[in-house]
């Protein structure tokens, strides 16, 4: 790694603003996936006062955020998402006082705290569903409950599949069929019962009271149901999401949902924000949901399913900039979450995928806008393939057709230090088994180490504060010959090498296999390998990605 600039040498620099409507502009988020991040009392499963005492580390790392995924009290269906009470901690991760010293604890360092919301659908052991099987009057009215078809109503009401496999309906037995997109457990909501919105508003409210910064929306495009519930007629619907319209998806009228929610988050006039976990077929879809009256920020997956291909991948940086910015907002990049692959294996796995990983990271980190950090990414961990079946908890897993059923494998706890499992995560073992082989990925292992990923994250984070042409995109910035609100331009470069100026600063990315030699763009600062370069010409590394000061 070289890293020849310091935040401490940039002293005279001016530092990335966040006057440009907002702090989430060009944050860095860091996700917590609170089961496997850190266990405070040994039951094997991470907790949130796990979290609290390892705020250091992200503070260390240089984020300014984290994103929890949902602590709520719930059966555990699907890792949580499926929620039973919205306003109580789940007893497995700790208590209510727990969650405020949290981020009391976080405030004080510095961080801001984003918490989950899951407003498509509840857990089966939620009261309302409860209350809708038992028969209540009125109950059946906050879901999806529908007759089924066929002489005695035997088959589902419409040819609708889960995402995790299966048709996406089950019968009750009455008779009747409630709507799950997900697993059985997580019937889905009616949006347009009043009581839905209603409900959510308060818990809104409620965590807002908290202290908490906002939320993510988990399924934002989902709340909403085309008319009539029309049949697809055809399967596999899982891989159209994304990618084709969908009846049960990215429907116009779940924006009226978030602009209420835009709403009720600027009342609170502080910074906090709505993030879109939201699958739309175009980057123009996409960025409906990041209009100025509605959240503030989506994720950017065409990004995190790019391949390592440099037409692909500039392809992608261009259609999600120019989306982003004729609404006004700015653009996400991530390249891993709690429901994907890692991309240290994406990339190849072993040497190469490592190399890869290293440097899409640095890629990332220079592009404009805000950019979302996976736990674990930073110390370069690679999927767990090899979990015995037994002891997946994937719900796909179990069933057919869906998802791939294998994403305990990016969701196993991450070592913090020590030479054999649990590597420091906790005092007794861990949920999932971690690998033999992890004692030279942990934080302890990698702090100090220039050549770690762990240390490259964090020059690289100190730098992205320090230098004047990274941070937030200035809207209206005029530049020569070109109206650029981002300040980027792409510039000349050999076939398999990407290369971009901002104001101060250059990129270059080899994506090919070998070494590439091209005219230097200025003074390296900091790279995913080692750069050679006389001053005038420069070795571009395989599979790297170097910033240079100009």
């Amino acid at each position: 790694m070289t890293h020849e600039l310091t935040a401490t040498s940039l002293a005279s620099a001016s530092s990335n603003t966040t006057g440009n409507g907002g702090w989430w502009r060009d944050a860095v988020i860091y996700q917590v996936y609170v089961r496997s991040f850190a266990d405070s009392d040994g039951d094997g499963v991470g907790d949130l006062r796990g979290v609290r005492e390892r705020l250091p580390h992200l503070a260390r790392l240089g984020v300014d955020a984290v994103w929890l995924t949902p602590f709520y009290v719930s059966p555990q269906a699907d890792g949580g998402y499926d929620v039973a009470d919205y306003r109580a901690v789940d007893p497995l991760f700790g208590t209510l006082a727990d969650t405020d010293d949290l981020v009391r604890a976080a405030h004080a360092i510095g961080l801001r705290v984003i918490v989950d919301v899951v407003p498509n659908h509840t857990s089966e052991r939620h009261p309302w569903f409860r209350a809708a099987l038992a028969g209540e009057p009125g109950a059946r009215e906050r879901y999806l409950f529908r007759p089924g078809r066929g002489a005695d109503g035997a088959e589902p009401p419409n040819d609708w599949e889960s995402v995790f496999g299966g048709p996406a309906w089950s019968r009750v037995p009455d008779g009747d069929w409630y709507l799950h997109l997900f697993a059985p457990e997580q019937p889905d909501l009616d949006w347009e019962h009043p009581e839905v919105a209603e409900e959510f508003a308060s818990v809104l409210r409620f965590w807002l009271d908290l202290g908490v910064d906002g939320f993510r929306v988990d399924v934002a495009h989902g709340m909403v149901k085309a008319p009539g519930l029309p049949d697809i007629g055809r399967g596999a619907q899982a891989t159209l999401i994304g990618t084709e319209p969908l009846p049960f998806f990215d429907q116009d009228e779940v924006h009226e949902i978030h602009r209420s929610w835009r709403r009720l988050l600027d009342s609170y006039g502080d910074g906090r924000i709505g993030v879109a976990e939201a699958w739309a077929p175009t980057s123009e879809r996409l960025a409906l949901y990041v209009r100025p009256d509605e959240l503030h920020q989506a994720f950017n997956f065409r990004f995190l399913t790019c391949p390592w291909d440099p037409e692909a991948m500039r392809t992608v940086i261009d259609e999600s900039l120019a989306a982003t910015a004729s609404v006004g907002a700015p653009t996400t990049w991530v390249l891993s979450n709690h429901d994907v692959v890692r991309h240290v294996t994406r990339y190849g796995g072993g040497a190469r995928g490592l190399a890869r990983a290293r440097a899409a990271a640095l890629l990332m980190l220079a592009l404009p806008g805000s950019a979302y950090v996976y736990q674990g990414e930073e110390l370069g961990l690679p999927e767990v393939a090899d979990l015995p079946d037994e002891l997946r908890r994937d719900p796909a897993f179990h069933r057919s057709a869906g998802q791939d059923g294998l994403r305990d494998g990016c969701r196993v706890p991450i070592p913090w230090a020590g030479g054999g499992a649990p590597y420091g995560f906790g005092p007794g073992g861990s949920w999932l088994p971690q690998p033999a082989g992890w004692a030279g990925l942990t934080v302890q292992a990698q702090t100090g180490d220039p050549h770690s990923t762990l240390e490259l994250y964090r020059a690289a984070l100190e730098l992205r504060r320090a230098l004047p042409g990274l941070g937030a995109p200035e809207a209206g910035r005029e530049l020569p010959g070109e109206r650029d609100p981002y300040g980027m331009r792409w510039l000349p470069a050999p076939e398999g090498v990407l290369l971009f100026t901002r104001p101060g600063f250059a990129c270059t990315v080899n994506t090919r296999g070998a070494v590439v030699e091209l005219p230097s763009p200025g003074r390296p600062v900091l790279s995913s390998s080692p750069v050679a370069t006389d001053g005038h010409t420069v070795r571009l590394p395989a599979d790297s990605c170097t910033w240079w000061a100009i």
